[in-house]
């Protein structure tokens, strides 16, 4: 079957994690993917993981998580050659993504400017911590410092006054899906006029605001900052109660589904006929939902609530939701086969979506660096000897 972006060329200069998994998204539908790094400055991630000694190979789990379907090419772009390399293999592509400090490309002549002129077709993705332009444009982060600068960590916490972070990097992988929309969506409006490419700028700091929409829009309307609440919502039979054993989650939300709660915990005396008595209402309701909850386990009342359409789920580790028969019925986890080899086995996410006709595949193991540098160089019309010689100039590795 014909994957979505067959026949796309990505040549993926990124490291670390947002622009690794903007790429990866498009490798698992079928692009071609070319991962760029220097011999002598490989992507970081490739030392980070949960396992020390693929960290000394240079295969962190960091690293393999979002590195499958992709080709590697070891380039050193501060060299004559490396550069004249980088732009032939640029005339080839349909998207080159980026993710350094705004106007590093520029400097190297490897600029947007320039490559539309080279290669007139180009989709040109710079993905950055606050954006190309603006006073903070030359600053770098992560996500943790965008965490910490856009507001979610001073929302998140217990009460207490100490910010949290996230436990997942949420800001970078949400970068990265961003930019592969964004992406996808030039190349759509590509083949609407002409063929004509175009510049995709896309900023940590934007995306951060994005997922903080609705407390951003509240703040904006009437001045309410959004506070620390830890587990507690504007609703009480929204939030975490504590088991007989363990926290559960429950979420009767609407109207409809906290008459179904209070009905089936025999509390009818506790229906609300509107959302503002609710809120009136939240220590009363807080406080009879902790002794009811309390009475029982979280399981008995995991399917308790379920079997009455009332949102609820058991607070699980990582280890026991991987072994829920979901996860496996949904195919977003792909184990690598590769025999003799210190990954084999290795098991990675996909997508978080199914397409009927185009499902999103992994066909290729996490690459070292530099694995088909001389293919690649090889199909851009360099000889044996040139290729040698850019090896013995540190060019390439």
């Amino acid at each position: 079957m014909t994957k979505a972006f067959d026949g796309i060329r990505v040549v993926d200069t990124t490291h670390v994690l947002a622009g690794p998994f903007a790429s990866y998204q498009m490798a698992v539908l079928g692009a071609e993917v070319i991962k760029v790094e220097s011999p002598n400055d490989p992507d970081q991630a490739r030392m980070q993981g949960s396992d020390r000694a693929l960290n000394d190979i240079g295969m962190g789990t960091a690293f393999m998580a979002q590195a499958s379907n992709k080709k590697t090419l070891a380039l050193d772009l501060k060299t004559p050659e490396g550069r004249e390399a980088m732009m032939r293999l640029i005339s080839t592509a349909d998207v080159f993504v980026e993710n350094y400090r705004p106007g590093a490309f520029d400097e190297l002549g490897l600029g947007y400017e320039e490559m539309s002129k080279l290669n007139p077709k180009l989709i040109y993705c710079s993905i950055s911590a606050f954006g190309s332009t603006g006073p903070r444009r030359k600053q770098t982060a992560y996500d943790n410092v965008i965490q910490a600068f856009s507001g979610m960590m001073a929302m998140t916490g217990h009460g207490d006054g100490r910010p949290l972070k996230s436990g997942a990097p949420v800001v970078d992988y949400a970068t990265g899906t961003t930019a592969a929309l964004a992406i996808s969506t030039a190349l759509f409006q590509r083949e609407r006029n002409g063929g004509k490419g175009q510049f995709v700028d896309v900023s940590m700091l934007d995306v951060a605001l994005i997922l903080s929409s609705s407390h951003l829009t509240g703040y904006l309307w009437n001045g309410k900052h959004p506070e620390q609440k830890g587990n507690t919502f504007p609703f009480a039979t929204i939030g975490c109660y504590q088991a007989a054993d363990v926290p559960i989650m429950i979420a009767a939300s609407n109207l409809q589904q906290q008459r179904r709660l209070w009905t089936a915990l025999g509390r009818e005396d506790m229906i609300k006929t509107d959302n503002n008595q609710r809120l009136d209402a939240h220590a009363e309701e807080s406080d009879a939902l902790s002794k009811i909850i309390g009475t029982m386990t979280a399981d008995y009342w995991e399917e308790f609530l379920q079997k009455r359409r009332i949102p609820a789920a058991r607070i699980r580790r990582m280890e026991e939701t991987l072994s829920d028969h979901q996860v496996a019925n949904q195919q977003v986890l792909y184990k690598h086969a590769v025999p003799n080899s210190a990954i084999n086995g290795l098991t990675v996410p996909v997508a978080a979506f199914n397409l009927s006709d185009s499902q999103p595949e992994v066909t290729l193991p996490p690459q070292p660096m530099g694995a088909q540098s001389t293919e690649i160089l090889t199909q851009l019309g360099y000889e044996a000897e040139e290729i040698e010689a850019m090896r013995a100039a540190g060019a390439i590795n």
